[in-house]
C-alpha cells in the first residue's frame, strides 16, 4: 500500500520526466536556425522574384505566397536568369517558368523547374 507521500513524490517525479521529454531540445531549435537564409520576404516583391546564389529561385506570387525552385533550366543546364512579367526566364533559348507553379510557359524546357520547400518566419526564407 502507498502512502500519501509515496504517491505525491512518485507523481512529481512523473510529472518532472514529462516536462522535460516535451520541452524543445537546443538541438532541435538551433538546427532549424542553422539553415542559412536564402532571401528576406520584403526583398521579393509581388509578382517578382529572385535569384538565388545560382542554385535557387525564389518567387512571390501572392502577397503572402512565397515559392522556391530550381534555378537550373530543365532544358539545357543554364542558370535562370531574372524574374518579370510572372515568368521566370532563362536565357541561354528563351523558355519561360510560371512564377506560382514553376510550370513551362513556354519552351523549349521540356519540363517544370524542380520545387524546393522552405520555411518562411521572421521575415526571412530558409530552406526547409
Amino acid at each position: 500500500m502507498l502512502t500519501r507521500r509515496a504517491l505525491v513524490t512518485r507523481g512529481a517525479v512523473t510529472g518532472a520526466a514529462s516536462v522535460l521529454f516535451l520541452w524543445p531540445r537546443p538541438a532541435e531549435a538551433e538546427a532549424e536556425t542553422a539553415k542559412p537564409v536564402l532571401a528576406r520576404t520584403k526583398d521579393i516583391r509581388v509578382g517578382g522574384g529572385k535569384i538565388v546564389k545560382g542554385k535557387y529561385v525564389i518567387t512571390r506570387p501572392k502577397k503572402n505566397v512565397f515559392r522556391c525552385f530550381s534555378a537550373t533550366c530543365t532544358h539545357q543546364g543554364c542558370t535562370v536568369a531574372s524574374v518579370s512579367g510572372g515568368t521566370i526566364n532563362c536565357p541561354c533559348h528563351g523558355s519561360k517558368y510560371d512564377i506560382a507553379t514553376g510550370a513551362v510557359v513556354r519552351g523549349p524546357a521540356p519540363r517544370a523547374l524542380p520545387r524546393k520547400k522552405i520555411k518562411v518566419s521572421g521575415g526571412r526564407i530558409r530552406l526547409a
